[in-house]
């Protein structure tokens, strides 16, 4: 594929706080000679664009693909044939900042990116005529150019619209653009220019207001639920009159409250956090949706209207996010589980766009340790295989040569300093290898494989010369009460087990492939960590880890530190450190990926249910005691800060759902896509549990319920999928005593009694 790069732009001049340059229009003509029977576009607009042709939009929400254009340049192709006709016909396009021109910058550093530019436009047209000739037009400086009404654009404060400066039919043909400039030739990005195969961004629905209030800034709406997108402004109003729309998730005494998402401004500048302003025409019933930008919200502040003009019909809320579909979900006969259910698929999903992200409102990053905590989960519930694969290019192509990472992205150069580390550093190899454990994709290891053994080689140049470890970087991130870096496992232990984890998944991925030197390479790296942390990190006289608390403890008995006669003992201390806490947790979310699922493994799992829903702090049933609608960052008790109440980093729980209530246990080890165990947890406190998800053969489903004193499971499968059906300690099946029997047939059904 030949990939246009004559960028054009309409000025060189920044878009920044100090001064406003309105988003540019760009016209190009061009003539079809007779009738075409075929037409395609391919167009990189950076940072966004809207492509119209003879005034009919052709282009997705927020494209292209959100990249750093110095290490990829997307592109977008459109079959526009539909839309052409013989004789004169225009190609339109609006282009917005996106991340390519952020004056945003603190403390990303995006404003000082190498790439940072106005936005600019490289597109060609191919069409194939019924006679067999061909027409190819380019981008150039023979496109026309003015200032659209957009007047500022910011993918991480909001858009400002002034209706008075729209141009009517400016992307029609009969239009006269002979006072429009001439576009200008635009420096080519650095980057490799690429296809996007990412899933792309779509509205999933649409919410109205639950409610209106009107308190003393303005009209508040509330939508119910705190997702991310932006909203449709229908409104009659009169010329020049200014709606100012805020967008937040918590409201105070009546207010809407943004001070916890930009603490001193720290963010972005005072007065541009999440907004849109419209500026009527007058002219009849106006709408305005943003283009260039979202929120992350549930509540909307709407000031400058009339109390005539506060009604439901005002504001619409278009939920966005990439286009995920539904493969796996759980329900149960307890509520606040089925709502963390939901506020996790939520959360999962607000957080979305092209691929996970940190949050919808103040950050909008690709945090690399945000999405290796949640891989699992989100893979388990949704289809994000395609946009992870994709995402993983810009990953690599941000590594530097000695296999460094950085902890967000893309960035514009930020993150290898600070915000990275082992744990966040582990994306690159959890990513391909649980999408390979629950797809059995193998492409995507082949293409991470050579990455992270380069990655792990600069591991391996980490560890301590004194004593082997390794301390660099963030560690459990959001331990409750606490500032976020203020971490009780310390960093040497959770960042030496991770980067132990790191080497045993990648010599699975080596030994898939048989690539054998790496895998050996990647064995021995593993052994070595995991001599060290034993001679160092474990007290063996109480088997306490080093920090004893609940994080330590819990990583070093799901990692597989510890040998199997070591670990009663060492999970009596857990035990006992859970009890210190008064029977709640007390991780952050490298402790809170794995506790529950340790608890689960030694028959806990009723105390796992407990942790998580109990209504008392710190828990994620206090969050919905608490009011929440998504999931929280941190854990904080009442009145004390909460620094985002949309992320998805502790949505685990979701996984432990799945696989630990309902008992769905998918190619266990990692190596068998055909081996599938169900281990149920009978919770005492439910009454019913099910849970479901796609695997690469078929649906697989689970259900149990209480009936007469037993409980009734049914398991339903693909019919080549083997395995065991293993009940909790004390139940057994009702017609032959065993706790345990092998999965045969596709549709199951069993009584089990205690």
């Amino acid at each position: 594929m030949q990939f246009p790069i004559n960028f054009i732009s309409a000025t060189r001049e920044y878009h920044d706080f100090k001064g406003f340059v309105p988003a540019p229009l760009m016209r190009g003509y061009f003539t079809l000679e007779d009738k075409i029977v075929k037409a395609n576009i391919l167009i990189c607009g950076l940072g966004f664009y809207e492509l119209y042709i003879n005034g009919t939009r052709v282009s997705k929400l927020l494209a292209p693909y959100i990249s750093a254009p110095d290490d990829i340049i997307y592109y977008d192709l459109y079959d526009v044939a539909a839309h052409l006709q013989t004789g004169e016909n225009i190609i339109g396009i609006v282009l917005g900042n996106g991340m390519n021109n952020d004056p945003s910058g603190k403390p990303w550093e995006f404003d000082k990116a190498r790439w940072r530019s106005a936005p600019k436009v490289a597109l060609r047209l191919d069409a194939e005529y019924e006679n067999g000739g061909t027409l190819t037009l380019e981008s150039s400086k023979h496109f026309k150019t003015n200032p659209s009404p957009i007047f500022f654009d910011n993918l991480r404060c909001g858009e400002y619209y002034d209706a008075n400066q729209e141009i009517a039919g400016w992307n029609k043909l009969c239009f006269d653009d002979s006072n429009w400039a001439n576009a200008i030739t635009a420096e080519s990005p650095l980057g490799e220019p690429r296809l996007c195969t990412a899933d792309p961004i779509v509205v999933t629905h649409e919410l109205k207001p639950i409610s209106i209030k009107k308190c003393s800034q303005g009209y508040l709406y509330d939508f119910g639920q705190n997702c991310a997108g932006v909203c449709r402004l229908r409104i009659q109003g009169k010329q020049g009159q200014e709606v100012t729309m805020t967008h937040g998730e918590r409201v105070i005494n009546g207010e809407l409250e943004t001070g916890h998402l930009t603490p001193n401004n720290f963010f972005v500048p005072e007065g541009y956090f999440q907004k849109a302003i419209y500026i009527c025409s007058g002219n009849e019933v106006e709408e305005f949706t943003p283009r260039f930008t979202y929120f992350g919200f549930q509540y909307v502040l709407v000031q400058g209207i009339s109390e005539e003009q506060a009604t439901p019909d005002l504001l619409t809320y278009k939920v966005m996010n990439s286009d995920l579909k539904e493969i796996g979900g759980f329900t149960c006969s307890d509520e606040t589980t089925n709502k963390l259910q939901t506020f996790t698929r939520r959360s999962t999903l607000a957080n979305f766009y092209y691929f996970p992200t940190d949050c919808p409102h103040r950050e909008k990053n690709g945090w690399t340790g945000d999405a290796a905590v949640s891989a699992e989960h989100t893979l388990l519930n949704l289809n994000p295989e395609k946009s992870y694969k994709e995402w993983l290019h810009s990953v690599r192509k941000s590594q530097k040569d000695q296999g460094q990472l950085p902890g967000i992205v893309p960035t514009g150069g930020w993150g290898y300093t600070w915000g990275n580390g082992p744990a966040w550093d582990s994306v690159l190899t959890y990513l391909p290898y649980f999408t390979y454990r629950y797809r059995g994709d193998k492409e995507i290891l082949l293409d991470n494989a050579t990455a992270i053994f380069k990655y792990l080689h600069y591991l391996s140049n980490l560890a301590r010369k004194n004593d082997g470890l390794i301390e660099v970087g963030i560690g459990d991130w959001c331990t409750p009460g606490r500032e976020m870096h203020d971490y009780k496992s310390p960093l040497i232990l959770t960042d030496s087990v991770i980067s132990f984890d790191i080497c045993k998944k990648a010599a699975l991925i080596y030994d898939v492939l048989e690539w054998e030197p790496e895998r050996d390479f990647a064995t021995q790296l593993a052994n070595g960590l995991r001599h060290k942390i034993r001679e160092r990190l474990i007290d063996f006289s109480t088997m306490t880890a080093h920090g004893e608390c609940q994080t330590s403890q819990a990583m070093l008995l799901h990692y597989d530190i510890l040998a199997q006669d070591e670990k009663p003992k060492a999970f009596e201390k857990l035990l006992s450190l859970i009890e210190g806490c008064n029977g709640h947790m007390d991780t952050g979310i490298l402790g809170a990926r794995v506790i529950f699922h340790v608890l689960s493994a030694f028959g806990k799992s009723d105390l796992a249910f407990k942790m998580i829903t109990q209504p008392t702090y710190p828990s994620y049933g206090n969050w919905i005691a608490r009011g929440a609608t998504s999931l929280w960052e941190d854990f904080q008790p009442e009145g004390g800060s909460v620094a985002s109440l949309n992320h998805h980093f502790f949505g685990d729980i979701s996984g432990w759902f799945i696989q630990c209530i309902a008992g769905i246990r998918y190619n266990p080890d990692g190596r068998n896509h055909n081996e599938l165990n169900i281990m149920p947890s009978f919770i005492e406190t439910l009454n019913f549990a099910e849970a479901f998800h796609v695997a690469p053969a078929g649906k697989i489903k689970v259900r149990w319920e209480r009936i007469d004193g037993g409980i009734t499971l049914n398991v339903v499968k693909p019919g080549d999928y083997t395995g065991q059906v293993i009940l909790p300690d004390g139940w057994t099946f009702a017609k032959n005593g065993s706790n345990s029997q092998t999965l045969i047939e596709a549709n199951n059904s069993w009584l089990c009694q205690c």
